[in-house]
């Protein structure tokens, strides 16, 4: 396999933020947990445009996305526990109700956690962390340290390119399902085609001397928003859970988490009527990036990347 400036940088940087969290992971931290998630996403987006042999493409997207689901599993958690102390500290909410919840998301938060930090699935992180730094010492260019050099080469720009236009094309294939209507499974979709979109932007602007198109903003705000939604959507689903549980339940407690139901659909509503308004300009991107990759130039701003 050639050495790759590029690829070994984008691959570098990803791994490190991955690997990096995984001693947070396994002492429970939260910020750690969520961002070795994010990480292991990105790291699932790049795959495909580091030019690997099929086999270890495969294999390694596989690994990565168990790493996902089971980081997730709990991070989904923290999240719902995270609504509900926020909506307590409104006061337009029914206190009792949000308490019964949070119970119930704790208890099964703990169980989770419980099941992510067993010795085989920390193990696993690991080595799936050792196994990507040895990829990433594969495409490390021989010779000096490596520095970035100034310009990508054409092939590297032109796979990452393929990329946007895929994600795009699918973004703009989700949003014609979800319609205007508002049916959660089919929003979901849509904010993860626009999380999968935004990553393969972000590629391209990493690239020495690429810049950020100004629809990364965009998308950013659309994940922002679809992403309010889904949690609320989430904690909604919780409460009619609770609704229907096999324990006994008096009529009060039942009426008293309706009451906190009610408002959270109301505000559910609020944020598909944003989402209608706005996907107009959605749709516009995904045309643009879908017929011609990163080709945006004199049709969107440019910003530049902030290095963290």
């Amino acid at each position: 396999m050639p050495a790759s400036p590029d690829r070994y940088e984008l691959l570098r940087k990803r791994r490190e933020r991955f690997t990096r969290m995984l001693h947070g992971v396994e002492v429970g931290k939260e910020r750690s947990l969520h961002r070795a998630r994010v990480a292991s996403r990105r790291l699932r987006e790049l795959l495909p445009v580091l030019q690997l042999d099929a086999d270890t493409t495969r294999k390694l997207a596989r690994r990565l996305k168990k790493a996902t689901d089971r980081l997730g599993l709990v991070r989904e958690l923290d999240v719902l526990l995270s609504l509900v102390n926020d909506l307590a500290a409104t006061g337009q909410y029914s206190t009792s109700a949000l308490r019964r919840v949070a119970l119930a998301v704790t208890d099964e938060r703990q169980q989770a956690r419980v099941r992510l930090l067993t010795k085989s699935t920390l193990t696993e992180l690991r080595r799936l962390g050792a196994k990507l730094e040895k990829l990433e010492r594969s495409l490390a260019p021989r010779g000096a340290r490596p520095r970035p050099i100034r310009a990508a080469s054409r092939g590297w720009r032109w796979a990452v390119e393929a990329r946007i236009a895929r994600r795009a094309s699918a973004l703009g294939e989700a949003m014609t399902v979800a319609g205007g209507v508002y049916l959660p499974d089919r929003l979901h979709a849509v904010r993860i085609a626009v999380k999968k979109l935004r990553y393969a932007l972000e590629m391209s602007a990493e690239i020495p001397d690429g810049q950020a198109p100004a629809d990364l903003t965009h998308l950013r705000r659309a994940q922002a928003l679809l992403g309010r939604l889904h949690d609320l959507q989430v904690l909604i689903d919780r409460v009619r859970q609770l609704q229907a549980s096999p324990r006994p339940t008096d009529i009060s407690a039942w009426r008293d988490l309706e009451s906190l139901v009610v408002p959270l659909e109301d505000e559910c509503r609020r944020l598909h009527g944003r989402y209608v308004r706005d996907r107009t300009g959605l749709t516009a991107i995904c045309a643009r990036l879908s017929g011609s990759g990163r080709s945006t130039e004199g049709k969107s701003e440019k910003l530049k990347v902030r290095r963290t």
